[in-house]
């Protein structure tokens, strides 16, 4: 029988739930170190009671730093197949998290499926799915039929939800008055401000905050305030309008702890290199230490196809300098829905910026693996080398395809006999180095 309502609640009685026993021992840590730290809202354990199959991680800067991979279909791609197809290579590949962002069709048995199958996290954006649900349009819903979409998502099964609280009224002049580039390109904040113009109503999941918190603390369903206003071009970044939503997430994060209920706070965005680093400490600082959730952040806005090199580059420094939790990006950004290979590419290069985010901020063991490699490598250990890789099949595969001849099959086709290694291991040895 539980005794307690949330992860955060759990911690603040003293409670070692399930949950914080697995993070803690993933992380490398006490339970009492890490109960400190949910019961302070500096790290999320986001585990909604009705996710069957989780395979609980946790979420804060100073632990290992989590990606997130956004998948679902749309109107123009709609296999659920190749969702599913798609939510299994994110798991092997080591995604923590999943969010459905499904914007088409019957969405709430892919839904559940997830929450029955996948062990990752599970986010969505409830305001994306109202539309669908009620199959009415934006301007016909009602305040309640929004908070209606956050029961449902709570009740199946999800763990994180995606609410753009931050944005009011007030944003709708403020957007007039500052005259953005790019204006606002969250798509669950551009559906609040549109509705907002269209019924001249306040932002519901502002008005009824309080409602949504009684939910969220009812299921352990964790709120990731989304940035409605983060910027969509390296000329928005940090900018008033940026700056005044993560103040008032601040102030919603507050009210949440004050439920017990857990918040993540959502970043941008494209952000110049020199200023992402400012922006996690303006975050930290203006949310307390809730964890932070970053969109990259992508440094420059030219390289389309390329996005997620752009987003890496962003999400290492994001990371190093507080970001707790990165969503991929990938070639497809600002092109297309990502296909199954965009994205392994976009986990992949997500993985390399929290991994070396990870080693840069001096997480246990996080170098761990990159010395058992320069181990396999110095021996010019090929199998051990694969074992050690965040993408075994791809680097066999090169190697495979360029191999080198048989009278030097220990070395790769690059180098041949003027392998550094080969020569010195050689040297080393007291032994001839043949190089013709």
């Amino acid at each position: 029988m539980r005794n307690y309502t949330t992860q955060m609640d759990a911690a603040r009685k003293g409670i070692v739930t399930p949950e914080i026993e697995i993070v803690a021992k993933k992380e490398s840590m006490t339970t009492e170190a890490l109960m400190k730290l949910v019961a302070e809202g500096k790290v999320a354990i986001c585990a909604n009671k009705n996710h069957t199959s989780l395979d609980p991680e946790g979420v804060g800067s100073m632990l290992r730093t989590k990606i997130n991979v956004n998948l679902g279909v749309s109107r123009d791609c709609k296999d659920y197949n190749i969702e599913m197809e798609k939510v299994m290579s994110a798991v092997k590949l080591g995604a923590e998290a999943i969010m459905d962002l499904s914007s088409h069709g019957n969405t709430q048995p892919f839904r559940q499926k997830l929450t029955h199958e996948c062990p990752a996290m599970i986010g969505t954006v409830p305001v994306y799915d109202s539309v669908i649900h009620y199959q009415r349009d934006l301007a016909t819903l009602t305040a309640q039929d929004f908070i209606d979409v956050v029961r449902l998502h709570a009740e199946d099964g999800v763990d994180f939800v995606t609410l753009h609280c931050g944005i009011t009224r007030k944003t709708i002049e403020q957007i007039k008055k500052h005259k953005r580039k790019m204006n606002i390109v969250s798509r669950g904040g551009s559906l609040v401000f549109a509705w907002m113009c269209m019924t001249g109503e306040e932002n519901p999941f502002y008005e009824h905050y309080d409602e949504i918190l009684d939910i969220c603390e009812e299921y352990d369903v964790t709120i990731s305030l989304g940035d409605a206003c983060r910027p969509g071009c390296l000329a928005d970044a940090t900018d008033v309008c940026q700056i005044e939503e993560l103040v008032r997430l601040g102030e919603l994060t507050k009210r949440a702890w004050d439920h017990n209920v857990q918040v993540m706070v959502e970043g941008p965005g494209h952000v110049p290199l020199d200023q992402v680093a400012a922006n996690m400490k303006v975050q930290q600082s203006i949310c307390m230490g809730a964890p932070f959730y970053v969109l990259g952040p992508l440094v420059t806005d030219i390289a389309p196809g390329y996005d997620h090199i752009t987003s890496a580059i962003g999400g290492a420094v994001a990371a190093m300098n507080g970001a707790a939790f990165l969503c991929y990006v990938t070639p497809a950004e600002h092109l297309a829905l990502p296909n199954v290979d965009d994205v392994k590419q976009g986990i992949i290069a997500s993985k390399i910026a929290a991994h070396a985010a990870d080693i840069a901020k001096g997480v246990p063991g996080a170098r761990d693996i990159d010395d058992k490699m320069a181990e396999a490598r110095q021996k010019l250990d090929w199998d051990a080398q694969y074992a050690c890789a965040l993408d075994p099949e791809t680097a066999k595969a090169i190697r495979d395809s360029r191999s080198p001849e048989d009278d030097h099959s220990d070395t790769c086709s690059m180098c041949g006999k003027f392998c550094a290694v080969r020569s010195m291991n050689k040297a080393l040895a007291g032994e001839y180095i043949d190089i013709l």
